[in-house]
């Protein structure tokens, strides 16, 4: 594409010596293969255009681009547009062009999925842990150093709900008894009692009274450093449970994590800085410390509660001065679902005031949420909540019912596939049945597209042969100017941190080739080795696209 650009843009200085930003497009195959406005555009810029205007402009233009040796034929439609048609071996050419690197040298945190300890993960944290994957995927894949990050809340009311009810079960503080808990059943035993901790603290003022001093009591034991007391081991190891628990799952999905980020870290640093910022950024309000967000047309919010603690606003505060610290990063990426917009944009407008720098490095993106049956929102304050693992579960029941196979690499693919197709910030409801489908846009349609594929390679003892000096057919070409997108939607996925784009071309890469194996004859054709070769490139880039995704592209199915 850059190369069609340089073309059209020489051609453009020869004749007019004006400059332009070019804008070029893909157009129906039955055009060419490239298209351009750029007559239009210049016929803006000249103080004396001709009298036949753009469409006459077009004219020289197309005479002029067409003496380059890659392009065949350029021909003007309509009121001045430009339709460029590329040699064989220009085509070929470009479906060997590599995604552009252009974050080479950067450094990039990357934040997503957030689980607190204590509770269990739900659908969203699945959701966020594979869309941050593929956007981690994408960054990395152009150039840059990718730290990929987790912050959760080990410190807070929701410990201290799940603190109250973990003791009540105990009988008291015998960190001794929680031995009697099985491995298996730790993380569903603590997401019981945080949600009889929250019924408490919603329903019964006493054990609410009970619950707001616990709160204090996790807070202290963290500025104690406290780990020997019966309250803290067993606050210790509860905590612990809850990250194994964490890693166990991740390593479950293909993802991982270069550093957790605990509430706790990041609280009094976070505290600090508030407290130095008052009253030049913060102000002191009822015997809270709060941000007036009011003036900059948002929200004023809490930072330090009546009680001298930091809230979540502050903690937030603390977590974006530590990653600076430990990765001095070019850029942050935060996702987080959409109901926590305002929030950040809140936190980012008061980081703003102090390290402008570190503010207007930080990207915050959101998502929609996952709902249960009849679009009802998760809550595991409520415990209605689809759980993580149900999600992978239900997705490995219709594949083995549907497709007759426990293979879970499609089954975790399917998932992936469906999260991942859709544009990053509208809701989502998970149908298992339309995710495994072997038939459609899914993942593992692509699977099974790529694993045929290998199969054509393999039925032959032949070596593909590289068709830069061949001319090909009409379904030859129409694949390989498939294939040449490639580079472009991988640059673009990453530029706009929207791995939807790649979805929709792996699919779109999969009918092409359909609709070219349907007319083509690959083994035993004259044309074998030139058709291995196109094979070849396709399996190699459906491969590199599922990567991206972070989904397996299996040989065989």
């Amino acid at each position: 594409m850059n190369d069609i650009k340089t073309i059209i843009t020489d051609c453009v200085q020869d004749l007019y010596d004006i400059k332009v930003d070019l804008d070029i497009t893909r157009p129906d195959s039955k055009f060419g293969d490239f298209a351009s406005n750029v007559a239009l555009q210049l016929a803006k810029k000249m103080t004396n255009p001709p009298a036949g205007g753009p469409r006459e402009i077009a004219e020289e233009l197309a005479a002029k681009v067409v003496e380059n040796e890659n392009i065949v034929k350029a021909e003007v439609a309509g009121p001045g547009f430009i339709n460029i048609t590329l040699s064989d071996k220009a085509l070929w050419s470009l479906a060997n062009v590599l995604p552009d690197k252009y974050l080479e040298g950067q450094t990039i945190v990357a934040e997503y999925s957030d689980p607190n300890p204590f509770k269990i993960l739900h659908a969203g944290h699945l959701y966020t842990s594979i869309v941050g994957d593929a956007i981690a995927n994408l960054l990395e894949n152009a150039g840059a150093k990718v730290h990929r990050v987790n912050f959760g809340g080990d410190v807070g009311l929701h410990a201290a709900k799940s603190m109250w009810a973990i003791i009540k079960e105990l009988g008291g503080e015998i960190p001794s008894k929680l031995e009697e808990v099985e491995k298996s059943k730790r993380s569903d035993w603590l997401a019981a009692l945080y949600i009889d901790g929250n019924e408490a603290y919603e329903n019964d003022e006493s054990a609410k009274i009970e619950i707001i001093s616990l709160n204090k009591k996790i807070y202290t034991l963290h500025n104690e450093n406290d780990h020997d007391s019966d309250f803290a081991q067993i606050y210790w190891t509860t905590r612990q449970w809850s990250y194994d628990y964490f890693d166990d799952f991740y390593a479950s999905i293909g993802s991982h994590f270069d550093k957790y980020y605990p509430e706790s870290e990041t609280a009094q640093i976070g505290l600090e800085t508030v407290q130095s910022h008052i009253p030049d950024v913060f102000q002191e309000s009822k015997g809270a410390v709060v941000f007036d967000g009011e003036k900059f047309g948002l929200h004023t919010r809490v930072f330090i509660n009546g009680e001298g603690l930091p809230t979540y606003e502050t903690k937030d505060v603390g977590l974006s001065i530590l990653k600076k610290r430990d990765f001095d990063f070019d850029r942050s990426i935060i996702m987080t679902g959409n109901e926590q917009d305002q929030y950040m944009e809140v936190v980012l407008k008061a980081i703003e005031q102090f390290a402008p720098e570190l503010s207007r490095n930080t990207t915050h993106i959101s998502h929609g949420i996952v709902k249960l049956q009849g679009g009802v929102k998760m809550s595991s304050r409520k415990g209605n909540f689809l759980k993580a693992v149900d999600v992978l579960s239900s997705a490995k029941e219709a594949n083995q019912k549907q497709n007759n196979t426990e293979d879970e690499q499609i089954s975790l693919g399917a998932v992936k596939y469906t999260f991942l197709k859709h544009r990053i910030g509208g809701d989502i409801v998970y149908d298992p049945e339309n995710s495994v489908s072997i038939h459609g846009n899914s993942g593992p349609y692509l699977q099974y597209a790529h694993a045929r594929a290998r199969s054509i390679l393999e039925k032959t003892t032949n070596e593909s042969h590289n068709p830069e000096s061949e001319e090909f057919d009409e379904l030859e070409r129409a694949l390989v100017l498939k294939i040449g997108e490639y580079s472009e939607v991988v640059d673009r996925a990453g530029l706009e941190l929207a791995p939807h784009f790649i979805c929709t071309y792996l699919y779109e890469l999969a009918q092409t080739f359909n609709r070219f194996y349907e007319g083509s004859k690959v083994v035993g054709d004259d044309r074998e080795k030139l058709r291995l070769g196109l094979v070849q490139k396709y399996a190699d880039v459906l491969q590199s696209g599922l990567g991206l995704l972070g989904i397996q592209a299996p040989n065989r199915v």
